[in-house]
């Protein structure tokens, strides 16, 4: 059976993204200085972030915030994305209800990442910096990261997670393709990477780990700043893109979705799919249920905690509201690096809270075997992360076949699986397994928190 796509002009990019922080009722808590534990000022984010990245960060009262026409000319490059009708997978499932996905894959670096990186390139040059720092898990951000600051003109230096570095050399060549100077994290170049690897020498690092070096190289460098592929509330909402054009593609095809779903790391991209559905909800009661689907090796939203915590391993970012593992979590090495994160960032973590979004968690294995049934069907090989969204959406569309209702689900397909394909050699050889977590297991993370909610 044909896709159905659904396609929109270049004039119906979005002019400006969506600032959900303006429309709920319960604003997220405020982010603590590490050392007063009172709540943080603008200037206190300075040194690591362009002013109005900060400024983005910390609005709660402008529902709309232009996107700079520097920006969205970029953003012609690819902008509008596909939203398509995978009725390829519907006919597989034998299910009623109607399964649509917003293609972010066809991006230049195969991610919804540079929606963000484009921005946070654009206002770091604005404010005349010459160098930028970050960090990657699965190197789709970096990836992205690595192409907006060559865009500007930018030097990018990036902390890949050493698990990912190994099992993704070829995300690592695009970065350096672009120009990008890539270290595996934990490393020996900062305070931050020995402490770490003194503590733990095989340790295969995680985004909390790159995090910390990353803003330590930052704060060290002449004219750098630090940038964020997800967690924080700037990012979120750069991300508003997609579920923007979605609205307009979803009324093109006379639907609207009952369910939105969207893979789950920090929530980048799980935002940017569901807040401008979710205004429906905050402002005409739309009874639509928005998903987060993580890992099940990661259970942040499922199975952390509400509470204050930094959102680095060592500690160097303020204390941020968020459900978390803790920061000195370790995450097993699953093939979905870009969910290897041990919080949620504070926009989220609030909605989960108020009960405004769900969260399931994903095995590994489920993952891939929705990710194979996806490629066998639509024609696209997705990457680990959105496989997640993928398997929640054939779980909720079983679902809808058991008790015989044709509800419509709108997944965030994130990026493509093209540079992940070691992943997929080894769950075809059976190499790759499920991942338990003990509640004894996460209180030894979890219970060190400082209780300060």
């Amino acid at each position: 059976m044909a896709q159905k796509k659904y396609l929109l002009q270049e004039n119906d990019i979005p002019t400006s993204w969506y600032n959900v922080v303006a429309d709920m009722k319960n604003k997220p808590l405020p982010p603590l200085h590490p050392g007063t534990k009172q709540p943080a000022n603008p200037e206190d984010f300075y040194p690591l972030f362009a002013k109005e990245l900060v400024w983005q960060e910390g609005n709660q009262t402008d529902a709309w915030i232009e996107i700079p026409d520097e920006v969205r000319e970029l953003y012609k490059q690819w902008r509008p994305t596909p939203l398509v009708r995978a009725t390829g997978l519907e006919k597989a499932l034998d299910t009623p209800a109607h399964i649509y996905f917003k293609n972010e894959s066809v991006s230049p670096v195969g991610s919804h990442k540079l929606n963000s990186a484009l921005a946070q390139a654009y206002y770091c040059k604005k404010e005349g910096i010459t160098n930028l720092t970050t960090e990657t898990g699965a190197g789709q951000w970096g990836a992205a990261m690595s192409y907006a600051a060559k865009a500007f003109g930018l030097e990018l230096a990036v902390y890949m997670v050493k698990v990912s570095y190994e099992q993704k050399p070829y995300r690592r060549s695009i970065m350096q393709t672009f120009g990008a100077q890539v270290i595996a994290s934990p490393s020996m170049s900062t305070k931050a990477g020995k402490k770490i690897l003194t503590d733990h020498p095989t340790y295969g690092g995680s985004l909390g780990t790159a995090i910390s070096e990353a803003i330590e190289l930052a704060l060290q460098t002449p004219n750098c700043k630090y940038v964020l592929g997800s967690v924080l509330n700037h990012v979120c909402l750069h991300q508003t893109v997609i579920g923007l054009e979605a609205e307009k593609q979803m009324a093109m095809a006379d639907e609207y979705p009952d369910i939105v779903i969207g893979c789950f790391g920090g929530g980048s991209n799980f935002s940017g799919i569901s807040m401008p559905f979710l205004r429906h909800k905050l402002t005409e009661g739309k009874p639509i249920r928005l998903i987060a689907a993580e890992p099940a090796s990661c259970p942040k939203l499922t199975r952390g905690v509400f509470q204050y915590d930094f959102g680095d391993e060592i500690g160097y970012t303020p204390y941020i509201p968020m459900f978390t593992l803790g920061h000195t979590f370790a995450p097993a090495h699953i093939h979905a690096g870009g969910l290897r994160y041990h919080g949620a960032g504070a926009i989220v973590s609030q909605l989960k809270k108020d009960n405004l979004v769900e969260a399931v968690d994903i095995e590994q294995l489920d993952a891939f075997k929705a990710a194979e049934l996806f490629a066998q069907t639509e024609s696209i090989i997705p990457a680990p992360e959105s496989s997640h969204a993928i398997a929640a959406a054939v779980t909720e569309a079983l679902k809808a076949k058991e008790e015989g209702t044709a509800k419509t689900t709108l997944f965030n397909l994130s990026g493509h699986g093209l540079i992940d394909m070691a992943a997929y050699d080894s769950y075809f050889a059976g190499d790759l397994v499920n991942y338990s977590l003990t509640e004894a297991d996460l209180h030894k993370t979890i219970d060190p928190l400082d209780k300060l909610i």
